[in-house]
């Protein structure tokens, strides 16, 4: 099992049309513009070894890296991209591919010499596209994929049951996939804090925190298990969402009402061009400071009215009773499954 993960994709992508760029900080985030309200989509290695990372408000970026070189995010031509790479992975010999994501996929494949068949992959990737990726070998998806952070950029690096343990059952809960500082920090409070603890720990203490069916799945990725082939049905999205980050805050609830809106409008776009129309509302509120939440309704009826959707998000602000100023808005639409 290989996990296949470009390396720093967004900025990469950039530098092959941008050549003279090549060894310098780049930060791909916005509108390119670090002056605005925009986070880091992702950044060079030459970027990160000034501490910038994806996620991060760009103006912290331009702090930390005030030499960088900011580009806008160019969502077509990445798209394109991604495709080219993974053109080259299925046609592999032998691969059975699941894409999860623009940089990153699994490949299944029955050999005597993974890592022969990795570094195979990662030249043909380079031949075709002028991209780099680091490659990760495991005899589970979560160990492979755990496995291609390890030597970036350009590096093959196995994890397996054996080995798992080692390396690691010491590490912090966080740096497990799947475990973010949420969970790392409830699972905190239970007396778990290292992978291995996660994975000792009787099932019945996270199913009572996390429930029935999330606990149990917790302990499994502290062991490193769970699937061990890919899928590679082609994924079919579940929702379509929109958000904004507004370079001015919105003070009224006017404001919003047309912000969200304005996002619904945009929503409905994209879920009638699958044909599905919407059953669950999901809004996204970050007030100033920097305090995001999350709440969602399903609807009476599945619905393509922006209207509908828009006044649901809003039905669901006014229950946040929450008066800061708003600095982002999402609109998340969930829709019915496809038809088999």
């Amino acid at each position: 099992m290989l996990h296949v993960d470009l390396d720093a994709f967004l900025a990469s992508v950039e530098l092959l049309r941008r050549p003279e760029l090549a060894g310098l900080p780049v930060v791909v985030g916005g509108r390119g513009d670090p002056t605005e309200r925009a986070v880091v989509s992702t950044c060079s290695y030459e970027a990160r070894a000034f501490g910038v990372r994806s996620g991060m408000p760009l103006r912290i970026a331009a702090r930390k890296c005030p030499d960088a070189v900011f580009l806008p995010v160019d969502k077509p031509h990445y798209e394109e991209a991604s495709e080219r790479v993974m053109t080259v992975l299925r046609d592999h010999p032998g691969a059975t591919v699941e894409v999860v994501g623009w940089d990153e996929a699994y490949v299944g494949l029955v050999t005597a010499d993974p890592e022969r068949e990795a570094r195979a992959l990662q030249q043909a990737v380079t031949q075709t596209t002028g991209l780099t990726c680091s490659v990760g070998i495991g005899d589970t998806l979560l160990r492979a994929k755990t496995a291609s952070d390890f030597e970036k950029p350009r590096g093959v690096s196995w994890l397996t049951a054996e080995t798992w343990p080692t390396v690691m059952g010491p590490r912090p809960v966080t740096e497990l996939h799947g475990v973010g500082s949420r969970i790392g920090t409830r699972l905190e409070a239970l007396g778990i804090t290292t992978i291995a603890g996660l994975a000792a720990v009787d099932e019945s203490v996270l199913a009572t925190e996390f429930g029935p069916t999330n606990g149990p799945r917790l302990r499994v990725r502290g062991r490193g298990e769970g699937p061990t082939w890919p899928d590679p049905t082609p994924w079919v999205p579940k929702a379509h969402g929109r958000e904004t980050t507004y370079q001015q805050d919105l003070g009224s609830r006017e404001e919003v009402a047309v912000g969200l809106h304005d996002l619904a409008v945009r929503v409905v776009e994209d879920i009638r061009a699958e044909g599905r129309p919407c059953l669950r509302v999901h809004l996204k509120v970050r007030f100033v400071p920097f305090w995001t939440v999350n709440r969602s309704r399903v609807l009476p009826a599945p619905t393509l009215d922006p209207a509908v959707i828009a006044e649901t998000a809003l039905a669901l602000f006014d229950a946040l009773e929450d008066d800061r100023d708003v600095r982002l808005l999402g609109v998340r639409a969930e829709m019915t499954p496809p038809q088999a």
